[in-house]
C-alpha cells in the first residue's frame, strides 16, 4: 500500500487522511499542505492510497475490498511509521481525517480500544459519513463503481469524473483538473482510464439491504465506543448521511461536533479555504 507523506518524516505528531471509495490519497494535497503550514509543532501528514487505488497494488480477490481489510492495512502502515521513528520515539498524537469510506475506516480503528495502534486516535474528522448510510446512496454507488472506460485526454476524463461528482460542491476548475490527473492512468492506444481496480465494486454490488442493516448496527456499536474528539462534517445536500443520523451522532458516543456545509452534498473535497480552515482548527487546536 502506497502512501503520500507531507511535512517532517521525524515528527511524532501524525495526521492520517483517508479518501473515499473510488478516490486516492492525492485528494488531500491541499489539506495536507495547509495542516503542515499551520501546525505550531513538527507534523507529518500521511495520505494513503487504499489498496486497489492510485499507486497501491490491486488485491488478488475482489472479496477482500472491504473495510476490515482496509483497517488491517492501516494498522500495518501505522506500525511501519512508528518503526521508522524508532522505539525510543513513540507517537505523541494520532489524528484521523476520513472522507466517506475513509471515515468508516477511522470509526473501526477509533471504536476498538484494544487495537494495536501506536497511540489512540485523539481527534477524528468524519467527512459526510456515519454509522447509517442511506440505501439509495448505496444503490447509486452500485451503479457506477467500476464502470469506467477510456478517455481521449485529461480534460475528457476530468469532465466525466465531474459528472459523477456533483455532490462534492464548489471546486475551482484548476483544483479539479489536478485532482483528476491523479485519478487517471495510461490505458490503451494512448488513452487514459481511471486509476482504481474495477473489482472494488464487486463486494458493493453484492450488498443487500439486510446485510447493510446488520452492518449499520455494528457500526453504531463501534461509534458508541469512540473516545476521540470527533468532528462530523455534513454536506447539506448529502444523499448518504441524513440529518437525522448526523443529529444522532451529536447525542451519543463521542457526541460529535457537527458542521453543515449547505453548498455541498456527498462529499466535500476539503479543498476550499474555508473548509481547510475548519478542519485545521479542529485537528490542530489545543
Amino acid at each position: 500500500m502506497a502512501f503520500w507523506r507531507w511535512g517532517d518524516a521525524n515528527a511524532r505528531r501524525v495526521v492520517v487522511c483517508v479518501h473515499g471509495l473510488t478516490r486516492q490519497g492525492r485528494d488531500f494535497d491541499l489539506l495536507a499542505q495547509a495542516l503542515v503550514a499551520r501546525s505550531p509543532e513538527p507534523l507529518q501528514v500521511i495520505c494513503p492510497d487504499v489498496a486497489g487505488r492510485g499507486q497501491s497494488e490491486w488485491l488478488s480477490h475482489a472479496s477482500l475490498y472491504q473495510i476490515p481489510q482496509y483497517a488491517s492495512d492501516m494498522l500495518v502502515m501505522l506500525g511501519q511509521i512508528q518503526l521508522q521513528l524508532g522505539a525510543d520515539k513513540p507517537l505523541q498524537s494520532l489524528d484521523w481525517v476520513g472522507t466517506s469510506m475513509g471515515g468508516l475506516i477511522g470509526m473501526v480503528l477509533a471504536g476498538q480500544p484494544g487495537l494495536p495502534l501506536p497511540c489512540p486516535i485523539r481527534r477524528l474528522v468524519l467527512n459526510d459519513v456515519g454509522p447509517a448510510i442511506t440505501w439509495s446512496s448505496v444503490q447509486r454507488m452500485q451503479a457506477y463503481v467500476g464502470q469506467y472506460g477510456q478517455y481521449r485526454d485529461l480534460d475528457e476524463a476530468a469532465a466525466a469524473l465531474w459528472n459523477l461528482s456533483q455532490g462534492f460542491g464548489p471546486v475551482l476548475p484548476e483544483v479539479w483538473r489536478e485532482m483528476s490527473a491523479h485519478m487517471t492512468r495510461p490505458g490503451t492506444d494512448g488513452a487514459l482510464t481511471l486509476h482504481y481496480d474495477p473489482a472494488i465494486g464487486v463486494p458493493l454490488r453484492a450488498l443487500t439491504p439486510e446485510a447493510a442493516t446488520a452492518g449499520e448496527a455494528s457500526l453504531w456499536a463501534l461509534y458508541d465506543q469512540i473516545q476521540a474528539q470527533t468532528l462530523l462534517i455534513r454536506g447539506g445536500q448529502s444523499d448518504l448521511l441524513t440529518l437525522d443520523t448526523a443529529v444522532a451522532m451529536t447525542q451519543r458516543g463521542p457526541r460529535a461536533q457537527l458542521e453543515t456545509w449547505p453548498d455541498c452534498g456527498h462529499a466535500p473535497t476539503l479543498t476550499a479555504g474555508n473548509q481547510m480552515a475548519v478542519v485545521s482548527q479542529f485537528v490542530l487546536g489545543a
